[in-house]
């Protein structure tokens, strides 16, 4: 079993989408994350480096909405699990990504995509 470290409403700025004034123009997207993560080193150790770095993480995962836009919001949450894998003490993560402003012709409040990736594995 392992804890749960939750990052939520990260805003970003990216250029995805199949439409091409959604390239051109770009939209917000929000991203949640949840990390499995063994904390109890952390916890004993008192010390980051025994821990995720969540603010570094954050930082890595806008940027990697912020640039190289593709399609579809499973392509590109696909990437942010590939993101928060390659931290070495994260063994799963849940990510959901938002889009808040997407191409619908009708009244609706978000789209949302969650996506549960592991280690080694793919959920």
């Amino acid at each position: 079993m392992t804890d749960e470290l939750t990052i939520t409403g990260l805003e970003c700025w990216g250029h995805h989408g199949v439409f091409d004034f959604e390239r051109r123009q770009g939209q917000k997207f929000v991203v949640d994350l949840t990390l499995g993560v063994d904390t109890s080193v952390a916890a004993a150790s008192d010390d980051l480096s025994d821990t995720v770095d969540y603010g570094t993480l954050a930082g890595r995962v806008k940027n990697a909405v912020e640039s190289d836009p593709v399609d579809l919001i499973e392509t590109l949450a696909q990437r942010l699990a590939d993101v928060a894998l390659g931290q070495d003490r994260v063994e799963w993560v849940r990510v959901r990504v938002h889009k808040p402003d997407a191409p619908i012709d009708a009244t609706f409040g978000d789209v949302t995509l969650t996506i549960t990736r592991s280690k080694g594995t793919d959920q």
